[in-house]
């Protein structure tokens, strides 16, 4: 089993200020629930997630209604601040889920189809990507940040497996590319001009952004391909909010019908 790190300590962004008045993306009203209760929730429910840490601002989070299996931490100024304390807490080494409090459509099967693929690789750090054809399958419509690459075209999750060994030596590096993980072009600048040109071609191979990726943080890194589109839903914009909140209602009707 793992022990999981939620990032709740995000400010809600320019973006959604009109839509709530929420001040923490954590406690954004989805369903009639703070959006951090079902993040928790399905990691509770998962039989692959032992203790849930939740770093962010703790008296607002005291508030909610967490798992039993759930411990508060402060969180930090930036998100790789906030790994940072999460990981101090939890007084061990071992592989560790990192999520992001903002996909509320996250479920107990996304969770564990995730790391029963990771446990079949051997690297420090897992990064789930979702085929562009799978996410707007499960949802229609919704607009994503994608990169075409040689194999297809992609968008992210916001779920990681990662080796607590490593965060130190990562930070740096790590925290310009979380920045900018929604621009591709900046992300090919970051890994160097080569992968800028291939990018614009469309010849780019997602083993050689791995590798590359790996060698510029100094760690073994693996994408996993993932079918669950869940994992690439995040609440940053109005759009995304109006989502979650439609897909959670019909969840709900459909399991009182």
């Amino acid at each position: 089993m793992y022990d999981a790190i939620i990032l709740a300590g995000g400010e809600n962004s320019e973006h959604l200020n009109r839509y709530t008045s929420q001040p923490y993306e954590a406690m954004i009203d989805i369903a009639g629930k703070p959006m951090v209760e079902l993040v928790a929730g399905a990691l509770a429910a998962s039989s692959q997630v032992s203790r849930i840490f939740i770093a962010g601002p703790v008296q607002e989070l005291a508030k909610c209604a967490l798992p039993e299996k759930a411990v508060i931490v402060a969180g930090g100024q930036t998100i790789i601040e906030t790994i940072s304390l999460g990981m101090k807490a939890l007084g061990h080494e071992n592989p560790t889920l990192v999520v992001t409090v903002d996909i509320p459509l996250i479920t107990p099967a996304a969770v564990e189809d995730f790391l029963s693929q990771c446990a079949g690789v051997n690297a420090e750090l897992y990064y789930p990507i979702v085929t562009r054809s799978d996410h707007e399958r499960r949802f229609p419509g919704n607009k994503r940040t994608y990169v075409r690459l040689k194999e297809g075209t992609f968008t992210g999750g916001n779920i990681f497996l990662v080796n607590p060994k490593i965060v130190a030596q990562c930070m740096k590096v790590a925290e310009r590319i979380i920045a900018n993980r929604k621009n591709p072009f900046k992300l090919c600048c970051l890994l160097g001009w080569t992968f800028v040109v291939q990018f614009i071609l469309g010849t780019l191979k997602l083993r050689q952004v791995e590798k590359r990726v790996s060698d510029i943080l100094g760690i073994k890194g693996a994408v996993i391909q993932s079918q669950y589109a869940e994992l690439g839903i995040d609440v940053d914009k109005p759009s995304d909010l109006e989502l979650v909140r439609r897909c959670l209602k019909q969840k709900s009707l459909k399991e009182r019908g």
